[in-house]
């Protein structure tokens, strides 16, 4: 392929540009895209990378959102990445390992409150990543403490976690739903309550939460936090 013209960059490679000057390395994006830092060089230099472009921008509008978390946002990236193809049309094996998708593989995302207002939709991908591969599921919530309607800590709210929620000094409190030593939630479950709501995991956790009696019906997430993993053979 031909030398890139610097003066009139491909797609891929302006949206590389856009993270950069967001603070993100090409190394950062690189991993984000699961590839070494030298493909990325070569958006650039010679107008490679048409194949990361929808990712590309995923990952743009994730941190436009407010998402700095480079796992979160290599969640992201990955779920939107264009497989190669072979010369018999067939889709050609990724080089490198999944985030998840094989028994012991796991990732998380988090939203902050700007990502929170639009949805939190970066942190979709990841649980309908899990939710393909058979995967399980653990949030983390922060709210205004008032706006839970069970005890904090309490076996009934989070049952079977010594450490269920963290008090905090501007009135919110961290609590969290599930983990590995649990089991974790179904992600093929949540895949589908979050597709439900049309991709915003906000309004599919704030749903969850009022449904099974744990939040008034006005609350206000603040924080949202989903790791996922495929439980071992």
């Amino acid at each position: 392929m031909s030398p890139a013209d610097p003066n009139n960059p491909n797609e891929a490679a302006r949206l590389t540009q856009e993270l950069i000057d967001a603070g993100f390395t090409k190394r950062q994006v690189a991993k984000m895209l699961g590839r070494d830092a030298s493909l990325v060089s070569q958006f650039f230099t010679k107008g490679k990378g048409k194949a990361f472009v929808n990712a590309l921008r995923q990952v743009v509008r994730a941190v436009s959102g407010g998402e700095r978390d480079t796992d979160a946002l290599g969640a992201v990236a990955q779920e939107n990445v264009e497989r190669r193809r072979t010369k018999t049309g067939q889709k050609a094996r990724v080089r490198g390992k999944d985030v998840v998708g094989a028994p012991g593989e796991s990732m998380a995302g988090r939203a902050g409150k700007q990502a929170i207002r639009s949805g939190a939709s970066h942190l979709a991908p990841v649980v309908h990543a899990t939710g393909q591969a058979d995967g399980r599921l653990a949030f983390t919530v922060r709210m205004r403490a008032d706006q839970y309607t069970m005890p904090a800590g309490s076996m009934e709210d989070s049952p079977g976690l010594r450490r269920g929620f963290i008090p905090r000094s501007d009135g919110t409190e961290e609590r969290t739903y599930g983990s590995a030593s649990t089991g974790g939630f179904d992600a093929a479950e949540w895949s589908q309550r979050v597709a439900e709501h049309h991709g915003d995991v906000t309004e599919a956790m704030k749903a969850w939460l009022v449904e099974t009696g744990r939040a008034v019906e006005d609350a206000d997430i603040q924080y949202l936090e989903v790791r996922a993993w495929v439980p071992g053979a």
